[in-house]
C-alpha cells in the first residue's frame, strides 16, 4: 500500500469527509486552517491521482477527486507502523501513551473499556 505524505493525508482527510470534491473545494476547506497555494493543491492532488491515492472524474470541465483509499485502511496502516516503529511492537505502550495525557472523556473511556471487554471475551 501507497503511504500518503502528510500534505496528502490533508487532502484525503477532506475528500473522506466529503465523499468527491474538486480541487477548489478541497483547497478552500485546507485554508481554513492553513496557508496553502492553489497550484500546490492541484499539483499534489495530480500527484496522488498517478500514485492510485485518488481517482478522478474528468467528464467534466472540473475534474472531480474521489479518495481510492480508505480512511480504515490507511489509519490501520500509519498506526502498523507507529507501533513497530516508535513503541516497539507494543500496543500497549502506544495505549498508554495515548492516554497518559487524560485528555479522554468519560465517554471516550467508556468506548475504550467497552472494547477492552470485548477483546478479552474472544479469548
Amino acid at each position: 500500500m501507497i503511504k500518503p505524505t502528510e500534505g496528502e493525508l490533508e487532502i484525503l482527510s477532506v475528500l473522506w469527509d466529503q465523499g468527491s470534491a474538486t480541487v477548489r473545494t478541497v483547497h478552500e476547506e485546507i485554508c481554513k486552517t492553513k496557508d496553502a497555494g492553489y497550484t500546490t493543491t492541484l499539483k499534489l492532488m495530480q500527484i496522488m491521482f498517478e500514485k492510485g491515492l485518488v481517482s478522478r472524474d474528468s467528464s467534466c470541465k472540473t475534474h472531480i477527486y474521489e479518495p481510492a483509499i480508505s480512511r480504515q485502511k490507511t489509519q490501520e496502516q500509519f498506526v502498523n507502523r507507529m507501533v513497530s516503529n516508535l513503541f516497539c511492537g507494543s500496543s500497549t505502550s502506544l495505549v498508554l501513551q495515548a492516554l497518559g495525557g487524560g485528555d479522554a472523556s468519560e465517554a471516550e473511556l467508556d468506548k475504550i473499556q467497552h472494547l477492552i471487554s470485548e477483546l478479552k471475551a474472544k479469548k
